[in-house]
C-alpha cells in the first residue's frame, strides 16, 4: 500500500465522542506531518543521486499535488477541531455553572449536608457540617475518609458517649456500623450540649449522602418536661404522706433521712425542728421509739438492729401513747418505718378482754349450760358449767364441732334444731343427756340464732336447763335469761357502734369518690389537650389534596374523634356537676331568646331526616340560666329527632301558675311507663330499635342541670304514640334582650388567605397541629411557645394581625399575660383569641374583660376559621 493510502480515509467520525474526535485529529494531524517529512526527504535524495530534471519536475508536480490536498485536508480538521474546542469549552462552563449553584443551594440549607462517595471518603460537605466539629474543621476536606472524621471527633473528646456501658471502640464501631447500613436516624450528642440527628442514605453511585439537623430544643424540651414530671410525682408523694394518718419516715443507705411527714414528728415527739432533708439519724435517737430499731455499738458508731429483715414492733412512749413500727428494707439499702398510734385499739382490746373477762364471769355463775356454736358447727364459747357437764376442760371444747363433742348419737338428735337456728329460726325443745357421772339429766335446750348486721345468720345460742327439778330449773331459767339480756344488749350495743362505723366507712368512700369526681372535673385541660391537638392535626389532613381511599380513612378518623370529643365532653360535664365545678349565672331573660336559637339549630337536622319542626314563639320572661337551660332544651330536642322516625316535633311553652314549663312533644316511638325513671341513668339506652341511640350521658346531665337549677322535670309518654319532654322554669321580670353578641357572626371562611397569624402555646404537638391547620387555609404562621420567644420571632419587623394563645401556659403563666405582652412588645393592639379547657365563669369574665374571644377545647376548626374570617373582616374594614 502507498503511504499516502491512509489519508483517502475519513478524519472524523460524528457519532464519536468530542474527547475521542480530538484524540483522533491529533493522530491524523502526526501522520500528516510525518508523511510531509517523508516526501521531502524523498524529493531531496532524487536530486541529489538521479539529477534528472524531469524526474525532477515530475516528482515537484506530485508533491505540489500531494501537499495541497495534504494542506485542504489539515485546514478542514483544524477548523473542526476549533469547533470542538469551543463546544468543550461552552460545556465545561455550564458543568462549572451548575456546580456552583449546587453548592449554593446546598450552603443554603439550615441543617448539616456532607456527600460521601462509595469508598466512604468526603466529596462536599456545607458550612453547617462544619461547625459541628470545632477543633477538627481543617481534616474536612475532599477525600477524607469518614472513620478518620469520627476517630478525630472522638480523640478532640467532641462528642459523649450515651450507651450505658459502652467503650470509645464500641461507639466507633457502632456509628460506622450505622453510616454503612443507612436506616434509623442516629442521634449524636456533642459536648457543648448540642443534639444532632443525622438521617443518612445511599445514592445511586454507592455514596451517601446524610443531612444533619439541630434537635437541642427538641431535647431540652423533652428534659424540661421530664423534671417537670418528676417534680409533680415528688410533690405528688409528699401531699400523700402528708395525709397519711400514720408517721412515716425515709432513711438512705447511709442512714440520712430523705422523706417524712409531720405525723412522723408529732408521733415520736421529736423538735420540729430536728426533720431536714439529709440529716443523720443519729439526732433521733433522742427517741425511744427510734432505739428500738438503732443503737450505738462501743465505738460510737450506729447499729441497725436486724439490717436485712423487716422489723415489726409495738413500743409504749413515755406519755402513754402506744406506738407500732414496721420497718420495710428497701433494694438500695435504705430503709421506710411507718410508726401507727394504736393506743386506742390498745385499749379497745383491754376493753374487750375486760368484757369477755366480765362475761364469762356472769356465764361461769349461771347453773345453766351456755354455749355459742357457729356457722360451722363449731363451739366458740362455753362457761363453767357446759364444761362440767360434760368433764372436759374448754380448751378441747372450744374449736371443735359438735359432732365430736356431743358423739354421733346425741348429735343426731339434735341436728334438725341446729339447722334450723343455723335457717334462723329459734327453737326449744327437751333432750335427755348423760353428765360426766352418767346420769341421765333431763334438759331444756334453747337455740337462739345470731345474726348479723346484713341479716346473715353466723351462729346461734345454745341455752341448756336441767329441768329434773323444776323450782331450781326455774331460778336458773330466770338467771339465764337476765344474763342473755344483758348479753343480747351488749351485743346490740357492739352491734351499733358496728352500724355506725360502717356509716362512718360510707361517708368516707363517698366523700373519696366526690374527691375524685372534683379532680377529673379540675383536671379537663390535661385530658382534652392531646385530644384538641390530635383534631387539629386531622382536620389539617383533611384539608389536603387526598386519595379518595385516604380520604375515607381521614373522614372515619375524624367522626371517631368527634365521638371521642363528645364522650369526653360529657363526662367532664357530669363530673363538674358532681364536683359542683360548674355554676349557674341566674338572671331574667325572654324564653323567645332561646326557642330562636334552638329553631335555628336542629331546623336542618329535622328536615334531613324527614321531620317537621315547630317552634312556637313565646314571649314570657324566665328566670334561669340561658346558657344550662339551653342545655337542657338541646338534649330534649336532640333526643326527639333521634327517637322519632316519621312525623314532626313540636317545641312550645305553657304557663302553671308562677311557672312556665318548656316542653318538647314528639310523635316518636315512645317509653314505657316503667322504664321513665332508668333513662335518667348514665349508660342507660333503651332498646327501641332505633340505630343511633346516642351514649346514655345526655338525659344524666339534664338531670344533675335541673337539680342544680331547682327545675323539675316533665315526662310524659305513651309507646307508640310520642313523648314529652319538660321543665318547669319560673317566671321571672322583663328583662333586656338576651345578649347575643358572644358569639361573633359568621363570615366567609376564605378571607383568612394571606393573614399572618402567631400562635402561642406551651404544646409542641398542639403548635404543630396549628400550623399545618393554618398553612392550610393559606395563613402565615408564628409559632411560640411564650411570649419573650414570640417577641424574638417578630424583631424582623413582622407584625401578626392576629394572635392565638392558649390559656394555661408553662410556669404558671397564662395567654392573657401573654398576650399583653406581645402587644406591648409590637406596640400595637393586636386581635386575639383564648382557647381554654376551663369553662369556668372566672376565666370566661377574664377573657370577656381583656376584650377577646374565647374557643373552648377540643377547638373545632370551622368554627375557628370563622372566627378568623370575621375578625379579618374587621381588620380589613378599619384599614
Amino acid at each position: 500500500m502507498s503511504p499516502l493510502g491512509p489519508l483517502t480515509e475519513p478524519l472524523l467520525d460524528a457519532d464519536l465522542p468530542v474527547e475521542e474526535r480530538l484524540a483522533r485529529l491529533e493522530r491524523e494531524n502526526t501522520k500528516l506531518r510525518k508523511i510531509s517529512k517523508a516526501l521531502m526527504d524523498r524529493v531531496e535524495r532524487s536530486m541529489d543521486f538521479q539529477g534528472n530534471a524531469f524526474s525532477l519536475f515530475q516528482t515537484a508536480i506530485v508533491l505540489e499535488t500531494k501537499v495541497r490536498e495534504r494542506t485542504l485536508a489539515l485546514e478542514s480538521a483544524l477548523r473542526e477541531l476549533k469547533d470542538t474546542n469551543r463546544q468543550l469549552s461552552i460545556a465545561m462552563e455550564e458543568a462549572q455553572t451548575a456546580k456552583g449553584r449546587l453548592s449554593e443551594a446546598i450552603e443554603s440549607t439550615s441543617e448539616g449536608f456532607v456527600l460521601w462517595d462509595a469508598e466512604d471518603k468526603l466529596l462536599l460537605c456545607n458550612s453547617k457540617y462544619r461547625e459541628l466539629w470545632p477543633g477538627a474543621a481543617d481534616d474536612l476536606r475532599p477525600g477524607v475518609p469518614f472513620e478518620q472524621i469520627i476517630r478525630r471527633a472522638v480523640d478532640e473528646e467532641l462528642v459523649i458517649d450515651v450507651a450505658e456501658g459502652e467503650d470509645v471502640e464500641g461507639w466507633v464501631a457502632r456509628r460506622i456500623a450505622s453510616h454503612r447500613n443507612p436506616g434509623e436516624p442516629f442521634v449524636l450528642q456533642f459536648r457543648n450540649g448540642r443534639w444532632v440527628q443525622i438521617s443518612e442514605r445511599r445514592t445511586a453511585d454507592g455514596g451517601i449522602v446524610a443531612s444533619y439537623t439541630d434537635i437541642t430544643e427538641i431535647k431540652r424540651s423533652e428534659q424540661r418536661q421530664r423534671e417537670r414530671e418528676l417534680a409533680e410525682k415528688s410533690a405528688l408523694l409528699q401531699a400523700t404522706l402528708d395525709n397519711l394518718s400514720q408517721g412515716v419516715s425515709v432513711f438512705d443507705a447511709s442512714l440520712r433521712l430523705v422523706a417524712w411527714n409531720d405525723r412522723f414528728i408529732e408521733l415520736l415527739d421529736l423538735p420540729a425542728d430536728l426533720a431536714r432533708p439529709g440529716t443523720s439519724l443519729r439526732p433521733f435517737l433522742a427517741s425511744d421509739c427510734m432505739r428500738r430499731q438503732f443503737s450505738l455499738d462501743g465505738d460510737g458508731a450506729l447499729r441497725v438492729e436486724r439490717p436485712n429483715e423487716p422489723l415489726a414492733a409495738e413500743h409504749e412512749m413515755g406519755n402513754g401513747r402506744v406506738i407500732e413500727l414496721r420497718r420495710t428494707i428497701m433494694p438500695d439499702g435504705g430503709f421506710v418505718t411507718t410508726y401507727t398510734d394504736i393506743t386506742e385499739r390498745k385499749r379497745s382490746e383491754e376493753a374487750l378482754r375486760d368484757s369477755e373477762r366480765r362475761i364469762r364471769l356472769i356465764t361461769d355463775a349461771v347453773p345453766a349450760l351456755i354455749a355459742y356454736v357457729d356457722a360451722d358447727e363449731r363451739y366458740r364459747f362455753t362457761n363453767k358449767a357446759y364444761e362440767d357437764w360434760f368433764a372436759r376442760p374448754r380448751d378441747e371444747i372450744d374449736g371443735q364441732a359438735m359432732r365430736d363433742v356431743l358423739g354421733a348419737e346425741h348429735y343426731d338428735k339434735r341436728q334438725e334444731f341446729v339447722e334450723a337456728a343455723l335457717m334462723g329460726e329459734p327453737c326449744e325443745f327437751e333432750l335427755s343427756l348423760p353428765d360426766a357421772q352418767g346420769r341421765i339429766g333431763h334438759l331444756l335446750a334453747t337455740y337462739v340464732p345470731h345474726l348479723a348486721a346484713n341479716g346473715e345468720v353466723v351462729g346461734f345460742f345454745a341455752l341448756i336447763h336441767d329441768i329434773t327439778e323444776r323450782k331450781r330449773a326455774a331460778e336458773q331459767l330466770r338467771e339465764a335469761n337476765e344474763s342473755l339480756e344483758r348479753r343480747v344488749e351488749e351485743r346490740t350495743a357492739e352491734l351499733r357502734a358496728a352500724n355506725e362505723a360502717l356509716s362512718q366507712a360510707k361517708a368516707e368512700a363517698d366523700q373519696a369518690n366526690l374527691s375524685k369526681t372534683r379532680f377529673l372535673a379540675a383536671a379537663s385541660h390535661d385530658l382534652l389537650q392531646p385530644l384538641n391537638a390530635a383534631r387539629v392535626f386531622i382536620t389539617a389532613l383533611s384539608e389536603r389534596r387526598l386519595a379518595a381511599k385516604n380520604r375515607g380513612l381521614v373522614q372515619n378518623s375524624l367522626a371517631a374523634l368527634e365521638g371521642v370529643d363528645e364522650l369526653l365532653t360529657t363526662l367532664l360535664d357530669i363530673s363538674k356537676l358532681d364536683a359542683g365545678a360548674l355554676q349557674s349565672e341566674i338572671t331574667d331573660f325572654r324564653i323567645k331568646d332561646i326557642l330562636s336559637v334552638m329553631a335555628a339549630e336542629h331546623a336542618m337536622v329535622a328536615r334531613a331526616k324527614g321531620l317537621k319542626l315547630r317552634v312556637i314563639p313565646c314571649n314570657c320572661p324566665v328566670r334561669s340560666d340561658p346558657r344550662l337551660l339551653g342545655r337542657i332544651l338541646r338534649n330534649f330536642i336532640s333526643n326527639a329527632i333521634r327517637y322519632t322516625p316519621e312525623g314532626g316535633i313540636v317545641v312550645g311553652c305553657r304557663r302553671r301558675g308562677d311557672k312556665l314549663l318548656v316542653g318538647v312533644w314528639d310523635t316518636g316511638v315512645g317509653i314505657p311507663s316503667e322504664k321513665v325513671g332508668e333513662i335518667f341513668e348514665e349508660f342507660r339506652r333503651l332498646n327501641n330499635g332505633g340505630r343511633d341511640r346516642g351514649m346514655g350521658l345526655g338525659l344524666a346531665i339534664v338531670k344533675r342541670i335541673a337539680r342544680m337549677l331547682d327545675h323539675p322535670i316533665v315526662v310524659q309518654s305513651v309507646p307508640g304514640r310520642g313523648s314529652l319532654f319538660g321543665i318547669e322554669v319560673p317566671l321571672g321580670r322583663d328583662p333586656a334582650p338576651l345578649n347575643a353578641a358572644a358569639e361573633p357572626p359568621i363570615a366567609r371562611a376564605n378571607s383568612v388567605a394571606g393573614a399572618l397569624v402567631l400562635v402561642i402555646d406551651n404544646d409542641a404537638a398542639v403548635l404543630g397541629g396549628m400550623m399545618a391547620l393554618l398553612d392550610g387555609w393559606g395563613c402565615e404562621t408564628i409559632a411560640a411557645a411564650s411570649a419573650p420567644e414570640a417577641l424574638l420571632l417578630c424583631s424582623d419587623g413582622r407584625k401578626p394581625d392576629l394572635i392565638i394563645a392558649d390559656y394555661h401556659l408553662d410556669d404558671e403563666q397564662i395567654g392573657l399575660d401573654a398576650i399583653e405582652e406581645v402587644r406591648a412588645g409590637l406596640g400595637a393592639k393586636v386581635p386575639a383569641v383564648v382557647i381554654t379547657a376551663d369553662y369556668t365563669a372566672e376565666v370566661k369574665g377574664a377573657i370577656k374583660a381583656a376584650g377577646h374571644h374565647q374557643l373552648n377545647k377540643p377547638v373545632k376548626p370551622g368554627r375557628l376559621r370563622s372566627l378568623m374570617a370575621h375578625m379579618m373582616q374587621e381588620i380589613r374594614k378599619g384599614a
